[in-house]
């Protein structure tokens, strides 16, 4: 854990009188202007945003000189009508701006500088959900720690990260950004990046906020489409989807982003219940509410808001202090405050809140970056080494029939197929905006750095990534034939999932299958490496293929790591942190479901002389892979296990065990869960609720005693007063390697 880390929602006594006494000098267009945050450059779309910043990082060229300045932007700031600036990465242009504010504008205030930062700055980690099948938050935090050094050297102040979201919805695109399927382990790296990117020891001196995001119940949308309407329970809002948040602001986060969807009816971004009684009210939190990028202003096609005027009063009036983008506070909030719709004390609290930020950033004393840090920007050996490491601990063993894995560089003739096989863009994932292809190892560069020579390899793509350009088969099999185990690497494309890139069919596009059945047919031994943002559903190539190796998107070491699991040099030691379901129509499928009256588990009701239970008459409940599942190239013996504590009080803790051996040849590390289950409470509870991991990394024949601790305070729910209770009772408790698996036992809260 990082001890310096910078907590910006703890009020400081002096920041606050700086506050007042600042607050008091500003006109209602300077208060108003604090609370807009725009884009430096004209209105682009997305797609053609992100051409552009590319286009930036492969010529050198300047952010000034590829993009179209917004027009007056340099006379907003000067009339301090502009309190934020969005996604600029260009020192100068930072140092530019900021001179203005400070030297030009009446009241000096500086502009914060904000960016999405999702996975990385220019050293690229792995996508977040991959990096959470680490199940390693101490290195999430110092990976989220090298993102933060690299922003805020070319003068980002604010990242937008990290999406805390729960996701349990494959075909939603966004799925990628975050850390799966449950709250627990979601709070855990939350708090993790929190820290990371607030590190209070980056060595250019400067200081970054976290934001995470989106709140809240984003990904709740229905049919997991992106943006889509979100319908649950407050209990489901409380017990699973604001878990993460509150976590992130316990680890210091300052800032928080208001989510598209709307919850009830109400879109976020005007829910008073979300953004004022459960953020300020209940949990007397005094960050930022950003919104997301013109979520205000579509208010208006989510039917609760006539015009932009309306919006901007809907939005302001529930908690949003800031308007990314929407233009609905710069147009409409003074006038709102000059008809007395919106008092003006309203605005002042979120005025407070951002010079708050900015203060707690020292902007006011550090304004300017040191346009020099920019060009130190690089890829040092330590991060690189670390990005390595995060690949490796992020990938996910899904099969390893006869023990093919690993295999022996030299030993055999290895066939590499697949569009992804030398593929470098795609594996820097989505949502790297600063990343650089150039900088990718390619799994073909992997693996021939082990082989040593090309003789042992022979390589072709087979097929294109998506398309439906007709396969070579014959060329396909020849390679396949003339080799000893062939290795094929398929899957999506960077721009597959992320933002908008929800998939309603999840297998793998194009003609990818075609060309794996092809290559399976000859007969040959396949080892397949899957690369994507999300659970795949591919049961057929499960069923054929002798290896499987989930290697997501991996980030710019993502090909070394491969190459160094096929080989042995780096044991497999991931776990999936969202269930693999058997077919789209399994979705949701998740861990923690509840048991129902008719429970697949039990006997049934019986009707009509047969059984009626809640099942699928095609197919199992369970899914393919359980959340918590992945293998080693050694295995482990769960035995012993022990309830330390078979009868707890009210102020008490679970204390629980089990002995874990390596009784493989190989040295491993295996992620030990902990999951507990009410057996009957004043409401349904989930049949199992992870409550505890650790990673334990034994040599062979080795063992060691795994022990957990939880407090009986950490084993409560939202009862039926919509408060948080810990009702007495008898629980389930078990040790094991995933969530279908384990030692079981019962302890009781007294």
């Amino acid at each position: 854990m990082n001890n310096n880390a910078i907590r910006y929602n703890q009020l400081d006594p002096a920041i606050e009188t700086r506050v007042e006494a600042l607050l008091t000098q500003m006109t209602l267009a300077e208060k108003v202007g604090q609370l807009v945050q725009v884009v430096p450059f004209g209105s682009l779309e997305p797609d053609e945003m992100l051409k552009r910043i590319q286009e930036a990082k492969e010529t050198g060229a300047s952010f000034q000189s590829v993009f179209p300045p917004r027009p007056g932007i340099n006379e907003d700031i000067r009339n301090g009508t502009v309190g934020s600036i969005l996604n600029l990465a260009d020192a100068a242009l930072v140092n530019q701006y900021q001179r203005i504010a400070l030297e030009e504008s009446r009241l000096g205030i500086p502009l914060i500088i904000g960016s999405d930062v999702i996975h990385g700055f220019r050293t690229i980690f792995p996508i977040p959900l991959a990096e959470s099948c680490t199940w390693h938050p101490a290195l999430l935090e110092q990976a989220s720690r090298v993102a933060a050094q690299e922003a805020a050297a070319v003068g980002i102040d604010w990242v937008f990260a990290p999406m805390v979201d729960v996701g349990r919805d494959p075909r939603w695109g966004r799925v990628a950004e975050g850390a799966g399927e449950d709250p627990f382990l979601g709070m855990a790296m939350a708090q993790a990046r929190v820290r990371g990117f607030q590190a209070g020891d980056l060595a250019n001196g400067r200081r970054v906020a976290a934001c995470p995001k989106h709140y809240v119940g984003y990904g709740a949308g229905e049919a997991g489409r992106d943006y889509n309407t979100v319908d649950i329970s407050e209990r489901t809002l409380r017990d699973v989807h604001l878990p993460p948040f509150k976590a992130a602001f316990a680890a210091g986060a300052g800032s928080v982003m208001s989510s598209f969807n709307e919850i009830g009816g109400v879109p976020v971004s005007a829910n008073g219940f979300v953004l004022g009684q459960v953020l300020r009210q209940e949990w007397q939190w005094p960050g930022v509410v950003l919104s997301d990028y013109e979520a205000i202003r579509e208010l208006i096609p989510h039917g609760v808001a006539a015009d932009l005027k309306e919006a901007a009063r809907l939005a302001i009036l529930a908690g949003v202090d800031m308007d990314m983008m929407g233009d609905a506070y710069h147009q409409h909030l003074a006038e709102l405050v000059g008809e007395g719709i919106v008092p003006e004390v309203v605005v002042d609290e979120a005025v407070r809140r951002v010079l708050r930020l900015k203060m707690g950033l020292g902007l006011f004393e550090r304004p300017y970056v040191d346009e020099s840090l920019a060009a130190q920007v690089t890829l040092r050996p330590e991060d690189r080494q670390l990005a390595l490491q995060a690949a490796q601990e992020s990938m996910v063993l899904l099969k390893n029939e006869g023990n093919l894995l690993p295999l022996s560089p030299g030993k055999e003739h290895l066939a590499l197929i697949g569009p992804l096989a030398a593929a470098r863009r795609d594996l820097l994932g989505t949502w790297t905006l600063f990343g650089r292809e150039e900088e990718v190892e390619s799994v073909l560069a992997g693996i021939q750095g082990h082989l040593g020579s090309e003789a042992a390899l022979s390589h072709m793509p087979g097929s294109t990534l998506a398309g439906d350009e007709p396969i070579d088969a014959a060329s396909v099999v020849a390679l396949a034939e003339n080799a000893d185990v062939v290795i094929m690497v398929l899957g999506e494309g960077h721009n597959m999932s992320g933002e908008a890139r929800s998939r309603a069919c999840l297998g793998l596009p194009g003609r990818q299958q075609e060309l794996f059945d092809i290559v399976a047919q000859a007969g040959k031994p396949v080892v397949v490496v899957l690369m994507g943002g999300r659970p795949l559903i591919v049961p057929k190539l499960i069923e054929l293929a002798d290896a499987v190796l989930m290697a997501w998107h991996g980030g710019i070491r993502a090909g070394q790591a491969i190459a160094d699991i096929l080989f042995g040099a780096a044991n497999p030691s991931g776990k999936l942190t969202t269930s693999w379901p058997r077919a789209e129509g399994q979705i949701p499928v998740y861990y923690g479901h509840k048991n129902t009256g008719r429970p697949m588990e039990g006997t049934g009701t019986t009707q009509f002389m047969e059984p009626f239970k809640s099942r699928y008459i095609d197919l199992p409940n369970e899914p393919l892979f359980p959340f918590g599942y992945g293998l080693s190239y050694t295995t482990f013996v769960y035995r012993d296990l022990i309830v330390e504590t078979p009868v707890i009080d009210a102020n008490g803790s679970l204390i629980v065990s089990a002995m874990i051996q390596n009784s493989g040849s190989h040295t491993g590390t295996e992620v030990v869960q902990l999951y507990i289950r009410d057996v009957v409470g004043s409401v349904t509870r989930p049949v199992k609720q992870l409550r505890g991991f650790q990673r334990v990394t034994l040599q062979p024949d080795e063992e060691q005693r795994v022990r957990f601790e939880v407090s009986v305070h950490d084993l409560g729910f939202t009862g039926l007063d919509k408060q948080y209770v810990i009702e007495p009772g008898t629980f389930k408790v078990w040790i094991g390697p995933n969530a279908s698996e384990g030692l079981v036992g019962d302890f009781e809260v007294a």
